[in-house]
């Protein structure tokens, strides 16, 4: 691919160290500058790279100073550029996947260079593919030349119902515990009510008979989870062979099984989830942030970390945005989802407060309500009190523990989930056919 790349001398380094990574991987680059650390203007620099896109000379660019945000503003001024500024592997994806965008802008002190580079090979082998972000993209064109852009949504297409359908199991995963039990293909409907709430996520157990056949677009939206003491490597196989069949988001494992999973799932598309200082968080924060580092190295994509409970219920707030930053940090740096697990049945509604307002601090990606090994689950309250501290910072907010119900499930979404942890999805589905 030809690729025309720039920065100002706030990125010079970075596009060095990307410049030489994409040329081992093939493509050809086109380096319209700066050539040297002096102080130059990043405008100058972003316009080269959007025009040499926009014109067809490049197909690709990427343009980089010390925030990402000025040269993304300046790209998009560039009739035919669709510039976008991604600090993370999930921003790069979805610029991509969603909006199709031809330029990436990337922050060189916000990042480090391994980081950017996992980010520029994710979004350049992303691409848009489905009619519906397709359109919504030739919109953003339209909407550069002063077109008219169409204010009413257009129908749900066939695609569109597919993938309503995929999130809804999502929201419930879980095993199938009778073979009578509908397949979640079965139930757009309910699909469709689940998404209109605003669920996003959801995580299920092993299956312990015939799971079925789960349609791909929602199967890519389940967290397949086993965090039991006596799994065994039958058992992790098992589950690996079940995400695979079906195409689920993740693998959800304790860390001892992290590479074998990794493993399993190459060349799948399924990601590998590992769980941190489970299920008590009583381990020191040098400890958190080192297991994480490995399971990034093992192969996980997505972190859920488990707080010092004893340290936030004791006032030692301290110890607590240490013991969160540390594997915040360590996800940033490996690319990795950050969930922090805050326990919420043991703590009252100020520790709970506070805790969200340190994994905020502390940058991560989620909070949720519970490990399910602890003395209760999620509630309503504790979403709606989440939620309202956490959602400005563009967090999500995972329900997790104790949800049996197709009701329970609306409760939480409603009080604010994005994701629902529950085991038994399907018959969730059941009652809710009902």
């Amino acid at each position: 691919m030809n690729i025309a790349i720039g920065a100002d001398h706030g990125g010079y380094s970075l596009k060095t160290s990307l410049i030489d990574h994409l040329k081992s991987n093939g493509h050809k680059m086109l380096d319209v500058g700066t050539s040297s650390n002096e102080a130059v203007d990043y405008p100058v620099f972003a316009r080269k790279v959007a025009e040499m896109v926009a014109s067809g000379e490049a197909e690709a660019g990427i343009m980089i100073d010390g925030a990402g945000i000025g040269s993304c503003m300046v790209a998009n001024k560039v009739p035919g550029a669709r510039a976008a500024m991604a600090y993370d592997l999930s921003s790069a994806k979805n610029s991509r996947e969603h909006n199709n965008a031809n330029i990436l802008t990337l922050g060189a002190g916000l990042i480090g260079a391994n980081l950017a580079i996992q980010i520029a090979d994710l979004w350049l082998l992303t691409n848009c593919t489905e009619d519906r972000h397709l359109r919504r993209a030739g919109m953003i064109e339209g909407a550069t030349d002063g077109s008219t852009v169409p204010s009413q949504p257009s129908k749900l297409s066939e695609s569109d119902i597919s993938r309503i359908t995929a999130q809804l199991e999502n929201i419930l995963g879980g095993q199938l515990p009778q073979q009578e039990a509908p397949c979640v293909g079965s139930c757009p409907d309910i699909a469709r009510e689940f998404i209109k709430l605003g669920a996003t996520g959801l995580t299920s157990r092993p299956a312990t008979g015939n799971p079925g056949d789960i349609p791909q677009d929602l199967a890519k939206y389940i967290d397949h989870t086993i965090l039991k003491a006596n799994a065994t490597e039958s058992d992790i196989q098992k589950i690996c062979a079940e995400a695979r069949k079906h195409s689920f988001r993740s693998v959800c494992v304790n860390p001892t099984w992290v590479k074998k999973v990794s493993r399993e799932l190459a060349g799948s598309g399924v990601l590998t989830c590992s769980v941190v200082g489970f299920p008590l968080g009583a381990s020191c924060p040098e400890i958190k942030a080192m297991e994480t580092r490995r399971a990034i190295r093992d192969g996980a994509k997505e972190i859920d970390m488990v707080i010092n409970v004893g340290a936030l219920i004791g006032g030692d707030t301290e110890t607590v945005l240490k013991d969160i930053r540390a594997v915040t940090e360590a996800c940033r740096d490996g690319g990795a989802v950050s969930k922090v697990i805050i326990e919420t049945a043991l703590l009252d509604d100020d520790q709970k407060r506070t805790v969200c307002e340190l994994a905020k601090k502390a940058r991560a990606n989620f909070v949720k309500t519970s490990t399910g090994f602890s003395t209760g689950g999620a509630t309503a309250e504790d979403i709606a009190l989440m939620s309202s501290i956490v959602a400005s910072a563009g967090m999500e907010v995972k329900a997790s523990g104790g949800i049996k119900s197709f009701d329970d499930v609306q409760e939480m979404i409603n009080a604010g989930a994005t994701r629902i942890g529950a085991s038994a999805s399907i018959a969730i589905l059941s009652q809710a056919g009902k």
